[in-house]
Order: C-alpha cells, then sequence, then structure tokens
C-alpha cells in the first residue's frame, strides 16, 4: 500500500462537474492498493496517517496530527502510485491491485481512519476525478507499508 500525503489549506473534489467532496483544513491522502495488500496493510496505514506528526505546534515544530488540530482528511484511491516507468516512457500498473479488492481496501481504510475520530471524505473509486487543492507549506509525505 502506498500513499501520498499532503498537508492541505483546503481540498475539492468534483466529478463530472459535480462537487462529491470538500474539506477546509487537514490531509489530502492519494491512495494506492498493491497487489498482496491486506486489510494489516490498511490497519498500519490508517494508524500511522491519523498520527501522523506534520502539523505546527506553538513553537512551530512540526509536532502535531491531523487528529490533534481538529483536522479533516480526503482520501482518494489512486492506482497510479504503482506506475512502473523502468521500462519504456509508458507507465506499467501490474503492480497495483485489481480494482474489486483495491476499493474494498481503500474503503476499509477509509472506515478506520474514522474509527480513530476523524472525518473522513472519499473520491470516488474509478472515475474521472478533478481535483483542486490549496497546499499548506508545503508538506508533502510519501508512505509505503
Amino acid at each position: 500500500m502506498k500513499a501520498v500525503i499532503q498537508r492541505v489549506k483546503n481540498t475539492s473534489l468534483s466529478v463530472d462537474g459535480q462537487l462529491i467532496s470538500s474539506i477546509d483544513f487537514g490531509l489530502t491522502v492519494f491512495l494506492g492498493v498493491g497487489v498482496g495488500d491486506s486489510q494489516v496493510n490498511a490497519d498500519k496505514m490508517a494508524y500511522k496517517i491519523a498520527r501522523l506528526r506534520i502539523f505546527e505546534d506553538e513553537n512551530g515544530k512540526m509536532n502535531r496530527s491531523v487528529k490533534d488540530v481538529g483536522g479533516e482528511v480526503l482520501m482518494v484511491s489512486q492506482f497510479t502510485l504503482y506506475g512502473d516507468c523502468a521500462h519504456g516512457n509508458r507507465p506499467s500498473f501490474t503492480g497495483a491491485e485489481q480494482p474489486e479488492k483495491a476499493n474494498e481496501l481503500y474503503e476499509y481504510c477509509v472506515k478506520k481512519l474514522g474509527e480513530e475520530g476523524i472525518t473522513v471524505r472519499k473520491g470516488v473509486f474509478g472515475a474521472d476525478m478533478k481535483i483542486s487543492q490549496l497546499n499548506d507549506g508545503p508538506v508533502t509525505i510519501i508512505m509505503e507499508n
């Protein structure tokens, strides 16, 4: 499982011109599910995202989590995180899990993150999503488990 986590001031996600989800402050998480990933991977990812200390404390140090600051998470499924460009110029996505299982683990990870007491908004699995966000910092973290 791979995630690109961005600290944001706001994010909105639309499909076919319709607003689907938005957050005012927190994290945008692009989540990729790889072949062989399981609920164990999703548990670890949700746990880590909830506790990732990338928000500033009163001393200006990155010492607070999205949970600590009362932020929200917009989680977007993104199989392209498994794009392999090692051979040629067209990425291969053979490392990405099949859609049905990937969606199941994506939804499970959203649920686990919500159980941490964090409001989680979602994209639309498999849709052509348009995402507009204002990055904060910018702070971008790449996690893999």
